[in-house]
């Protein structure tokens, strides 16, 4: 080969190589790449309602902390409607979000909503609740809840004495009478608390420890669509007209949710329970009203969900997808959305009653002191 073909070969090679790094073609340079263009991207919240305190917390805190990473957010309470829900989930595909943060209403009827983000090239983020019955929910973050209604359940045989601080049997025999509640059943969460709770309870209902005089333990029986405290409290009212008008008390509640334990507790005193008569009654979100119950000696426990994790989580996975990392995750076996095990990232609760409510919400800094005043 001459000199001048040579040169001609090398420089054909230098300008190939020159083109190839400035393409980013290597796979860091893509995803810099996808990464940049991601910069003030759209994230699309999608609540399920402001009825609840812990849901306006929640949606509080991760538009604040997405913004602070640069990310616009579009924030969207669906007021327990599954239609007004739907459609704010599809103006947000529309206006170009880029991931969704969904705790949905209905894990089941979002299914067109989630096949158009995926055509869109939109990542999925079920937060809290799961999405059922699509394979494109890409993430989920949440608590263990089957150990929420195992803690639910053990907090309520502690309450009655039947099991010790360390969850120990005791001597005490019973028979209790206690009524059961459980979530929406549209959530899926709902049958993860009453299945932990039941595994919990039944060889005490077996035994004659615990007693529901009602009859009514199937999750069925005793759901509470849309988790609303006033079919709750309906509920408790219809069961002491009918099942304790002999004049038995009914002396052990469990209750999957504060907001519904406070329309129990109304019933009860509405009925002439005295405040510091009334059953143990367990709940779960540590949400102010029943922290203030249960220093008060009303209610006797609460299921405590720190959902400031759970939406720094959910803020993390979101900005690892928006940089092209793969996020963490630490389940990947337990949440079948009856299509696919979804990935997930859990968290584990803690119970909270009279006794730990200071070190557990207060040295937390969950609450100060004066809001539970």
């Amino acid at each position: 080969m001459n000199k001048k073909a040579l040169l001609a070969v090398l420089t054909a090679g230098a300008v190939i190589a020159t083109m190839a790094a400035c393409s980013g073609g290597g796979r860091g340079g893509s995803s810099d790449t996808g990464a940049s263009n991601n910069k003030g991207a759209l994230v699309g919240v999608a609540m399920p309602t402001k009825t609840s305190e812990r849901w306006i917390k929640d949606g509080d805190a991760v538009k604040a902390d997405l913004e602070k990473l640069g990310y616009k957010v579009d924030l969207e309470y669906g007021d327990d409607k599954i239609p007004q829900q739907v459609q704010q989930i599809s103006n947000m595909i529309t206006k170009g979000a880029k991931v969704l943060i969904i705790a949905s209403i209905d894990g089941t009827a979002l299914s067109d909503q989630l096949d158009n983000a995926a055509k869109a090239g939109i990542k999925v983020i079920a937060y809290d609740r799961l999405i059922n019955g699509n394979k494109n929910v890409d993430y989920y973050t949440t608590f263990d809840n089957y150990k929420v209604g195992v803690d639910q359940a053990t907090s309520l045989l502690t309450g009655l004495g039947v099991l010790d601080a360390d969850g120990k049997k005791t001597d005490v025999k019973g028979p209790f009478n206690v009524e059961l509640f459980a979530g929406s059943p549209d959530d899926n969460n709902a049958t993860f608390f009453y299945n932990g709770a039941m595994d919990t309870l039944k060889p005490y209902l077996a035994d004659g420890t615990l007693v529901v005089k009602s009859g009514q333990t199937g999750f069925t029986q005793i759901a509470t669509l849309r988790w609303d405290p006033a079919t709750a409290q309906k509920r408790m009212q219809n069961l002491i007209a009918s099942t304790y008008s002999d004049g038995a008390k009914v002396q052990g509640i469990l209750s999957p949710y504060d907001g519904l334990s406070i329309g129990i507790i109304s019933a009860l005193t509405g009925a002439g329970y005295a405040t510091d008569a009334l059953p143990i009654i367990t709940g779960q979100d540590a949400e102010a009203a029943s922290v203030k119950s249960i220093i008060a000696g009303q209610q006797y426990s609460t299921i405590y969900k720190d959902t400031r994790k759970l939406g720094k989580e959910a803020v993390k996975m979101a900005d690892d997808i928006l940089k092209g990392k793969k996020p963490e995750v630490n389940d990947t076996k337990s949440y079948n959305n009856k299509v696919k095990i979804v990935p997930t990232f859990l968290f584990q609760p803690t119970v909270v009653t009279k006794d730990n409510y200071k070190s557990v919400l207060i040295d937390s800094g969950y609450y100060k002191e004066s809001d539970l005043k």
